[in-house]
């Protein structure tokens, strides 16, 4: 009955998504911003739909559940207060771009040597933050349909690849709209379930006012700091959260955009963090697998869970296509260089077609990791401390300084960065509170209680230097590679 239950939810998603496609009709445009042509509703849902992924769901609980509540709702906190950000000083500017891509905007800024390097470390971060979405469709389709973990994952790739391959943007956010209506009423029903049922238990020292856990390194402030700030900062140059702002119809649409997907993150986020704090009062032991799924498998009624567990498929694919169509058409337009242009045989231009050639090769890559660290909250911050640490600061004085704005301080501020911050998870043993399995070099400089600094000592250099770079290198030089690049790149 469960699984009947969460496969009526995909099937209407699916259905929603391939019906939309029309919409599309051969043209690139329609493809990747749908037109250009989002309304508030459908805005907001699609950018609510990237904060709110399983990751936000499955990471937060099993965070929060062991850690406490600014452990685990700190993913969509961080997420929520990135949409708050976005809204206030990026969306209007970013929308009347008229951009295609985020990389778009590094070139313009910086020049093509600049989008290079931020198109790969985006399609990296993303890959990895879409393998957690997989991840969470892994294990809960190894738990209630029985199959092995690498069946499910390869499930949810294909319902999403299905629709986003064919619909791009406006199967996107048609989608979301249900995906979020899905999420927010299921979140809302489990919170009134265990309020019910057994009553908000928290314990001592894990609440959301038990603020030792923002302020004691031996609770783990320094990792929830961390968190916060990879999410709330790094996640402002995210390919899909940019994605929907290019989409929406005006750039007033897109900030009310942002602004009602950031309350809704936090509505979401807020009840899952409460329900796990309950959850040792409620599980008779030590959960097997995700705290969630013990919850829902072993105590709730079959309608609640069926619910929950569509929400749980619900956001993975919303933040999944997002991530899939970003992803490829960085690849395409942004390393490949391939512009929206005529087709000499009389058809659409390449684009769309190479858009969609590539998205196969996106899902690929996103499973290798998914089936390598089949963890779901620390893979999403994972995706974007590498951003926060090279991409964030060019991003923001690009907007913000005009007067420093040059292809040198981008360059040295985004190569320092990201090779401080690749040298520091190297040498640190854990990763936000995980053991590092992935790069570790053994050392006796930095031990378990250096986690969390990294993440926010990386930004402040990278600041340090583009601000260095861009007083002491002569602008003269930069400059002519500026015009030079946006004479390259307008129409």
């Amino acid at each position: 009955m469960i699984i009947l239950g969460v496969a009526i939810s995909v099937l209407v998603v699916l259905v929603v998504g391939l019906a939309v496609a029309r919409k599309v009709d051969g043209d690139s445009t329609n493809f990747l911003v749908a037109g250009r042509s989002l309304a508030l509703p459908l805005s907001a849902a699609g950018l609510m739909g990237q904060a709110v992924d399983s990751n936000a769901t499955l990471g937060n609980t099993d965070l929060s559940a062991s850690l406490g509540f600014w452990a685990g709702a700190s993913l969509p906190l961080g997420l929520g207060l990135c949409l708050l950000l976005t809204g206030i000083f990026f969306a209007k500017p970013m929308n009347r771009m008229g951009l295609l891509s985020l990389p778009d905007f590094y070139r313009r800024k910086y020049g093509r040597g600049v989008e290079l390097v931020a198109s790969v470390l985006m399609i990296f971060s993303f890959c990895i933050l879409l393998a957690g979405n997989l991840v969470a469709g892994g294990f809960l389709f190894e738990r209630f349909l029985g199959t092995s973990y690498t069946v499910g994952v390869l499930l949810i790739v294909g319902v999403v690849l299905a629709y986003t391959i064919t619909g791009g943007m406006f199967s996107d956010a048609y989608t979301a709209f249900i995906q979020m209506v899905i999420t927010v009423i299921g979140s809302a029903a489990l919170l009134i379930w265990v309020a019910v049922s057994y009553g908000i238990t928290i314990p001592e020292g894990m609440g959301p006012f038990d603020l030792g856990q923002l302020t004691d390194p031996a609770q783990g402030a320094p990792i929830n700091w961390a968190t916060l700030v990879a999410l709330g900062i790094g996640d402002i140059v995210a390919i899909d959260f940019m994605q929907r702002i290019f989409s929406a119809k005006s750039p007033e649409t897109a900030r009310r955009a942002c602004f009602v997907g950031a309350a809704g993150t936090a509505v979401v986020g807020i009840p899952y963090a409460l329900v796990a704090l309950s959850s040792g009062a409620i599980l008779s032991g030590p959960a097997d697998g995700p705290v969630l799924f013990a919850l829902l498998e072993g105590y709730a009624p079959a309608i609640l869970t069926i619910l929950v567990l569509s929400a749980i498929v619900a956001a993975s694919c919303s933040t999944a296509n997002g991530v899939i169509l970003g992803t490829a058409c960085v690849a395409v337009r942004n390393i490949a260089g391939l512009e929206q242009q005529a087709d000499p045989s009389g058809g659409r231009d390449p684009l769309l077609r190479r858009v969609r050639f590539t998205m196969p090769l996106v899902v690929g890559i996103a499973i290798f990791f998914a089936l390598r660290v089949p963890e779901t909250g620390i893979l999403l911050t994972l995706a974007f401390d590498l951003m926060l640490a090279g991409l964030v600061v060019p991003f923001v004085l690009g907007h913000w300084w005009p007067a420093g704005v040059t292809t040198a301080a981008a360059a040295a501020s985004i190569g320092v960065g990201v090779v401080l911050r690749l040298v520091l998870f190297a040498l640190t043993p854990t990763f936000y509170g995980v053991e590092n399995t992935l790069l570790h070099v053994p050392n006796e400089v930095f031990g378990p209680g250096f986690d969390g600094w990294p993440t926010l000592i990386c930004p402040v250099v990278s600041l340090g230097v583009f601000v260095a770079v861009a007083v002491l290198v002569p602008r003269r030089e930069s400059a002519l590679a500026e015009r030079a690049a946006v004479v390259a790149v307008e129409p």
